[in-house]
């Protein structure tokens, strides 16, 4: 099976190989990351014909669309349906596999108390749930100062960035994940429904409906899972796989794909997809094959975004605001553009992010 054949398909189930007329909530079948503000807003509109900043806006606070942190603990759109697939079904329960999700930061410090993951994940999600009942909206600095509030000392150690004692990262961020914590429109950390938790073997099966043909590693990668853990909720699903051979070695699909996999539909038009679009997040060898594109595409930060045509990677872009109210955008041609659908496409994003108009530089 050749690598093009492959990307196509996964191309069409993240929903690039065309517009459609589809809703915020359906363009975020697989969640978006918002690393960077305006990041899912960029993903959702190269999927969904009528996106726009209002719609989005509105989105987030009437509930038709989730911004959480969510997969792997980061800020995430996603459908409010599968919020809680892509964030609870993931958290680990053994003590061993969640502290490697909470990262040595963390890790050391509750060493450090003697206190065991499991336990200081669950107290500091009481303690978010506390900070925000009665309807609260609270900024970052709210929902640490409430957290200090409900919380015991040994798990507020100090932050040389912040100069403050605060709950580490991605201890507060998983407990947001617990709880179901949301954020409104204007970035304000708000309750919510967690929703029933999900199966580990459903993320699974959703990772290879996105991402397959794939492997148990890719989902540990993709999840922020312990290999372990991840080898064992992939036990789970086996059965129901059928492995397939490709230019990136062996890996699986579950045998209902096949059809689809063998004859996937074909791509048109020019999009221009920001750095960590859902497309973007597995298998970089794959996506840019010559290394010194792939170095460039996957910096460790400040990564373009990319240029799709016919669902090609056809180039790397990058904008920043210019003069007179002008969006300036840079765009490297990796292979031939049509100049006409890539100028429609920076209009495009330039009205997402309210700006008047573009400036637009190729090289």
């Amino acid at each position: 099976m050749e690598r093009e054949q492959v990307l196509a398909h996964r191309l069409a189930r993240h929903g690039l190989d065309r517009r459609r007329r589809i809703s915020l909530a359906e363009a975020a079948a697989c969640p978006a990351s918002d690393f960077q503000r305006d990041s899912a807003l960029m993903a959702l509109a190269a999927r969904a014909q009528t996106a726009s900043r209002d719609g989005f806006a509105q989105a987030i606070d009437s509930g038709d669309l989730v911004l959480a942190f969510n997969l792997r603990a980061a800020l995430h759109a996603a459908a409010p349906a599968e919020a809680s697939l892509f964030g609870r079904a993931a958290i680990a329960e053994d003590d061993d596999e969640l502290g490697r999700q909470l990262g040595d930061g963390a890790m050391k410090s509750l060493k450090k108390a003697r206190i065991a993951p499991t336990d200081a994940l669950e107290e500091v999600a009481a303690a978010t749930r506390e900070a925000l009942a009665g309807g609260s909206t609270l900024d970052r600095q709210g929902l640490h100062d409430g957290l200090r509030e409900h919380v015991r000392d040994e798990l507020l150690p100090w932050c040389k960035g912040c100069e403050s004692n605060h709950v580490a990262p991605m201890l507060w961020r998983y407990a947001g994940v617990v709880i179901g914590m949301r954020m409104n429109s204007e970035r304000l950390y708000r309750s919510g429904r967690p929703g029933r938790k999900r199966k580990p073997a459903d993320l699974a099966r959703a990772y290879l409906h996105f991402y397959g043909p794939a492997d148990a590693k890719g989902f540990a990668e993709w999840a922020r899972l312990a290999p372990a853990q991840a080898r064992r909720i992939w036990a789970e699903i086996e059965d129901g796989l059928c492995q397939v051979e490709w230019e990136g070695g062996k890996a699986w699909v579950e045998e209902g794909d096949l059809r689809e996999l063998a004859s996937p539909p074909s791509a048109s038009g020019t999009r221009l997809i920001p750095a960590r679009d859902p497309y973007l997040q597995q298998d970089r060898a794959a996506l840019a094959p010559d290394a010194a594109v792939r170095k460039r595409l996957f910096r460790p930060v400040a990564s373009p975004g990319a240029v799709l045509r016919d669902g090609a990677l056809a180039g790397m872009w990058k904008a920043k605001a210019g003069k007179r109210g002008m969006l300036a955008i840079e765009a490297e041609r990796l292979s031939p553009l049509d100049g006409d659908e890539l100028e429609r496409e920076c209009a495009r994003l330039a009205k997402l992010r309210e700006f008047e108009g573009f400036q637009l530089s190729v090289s």
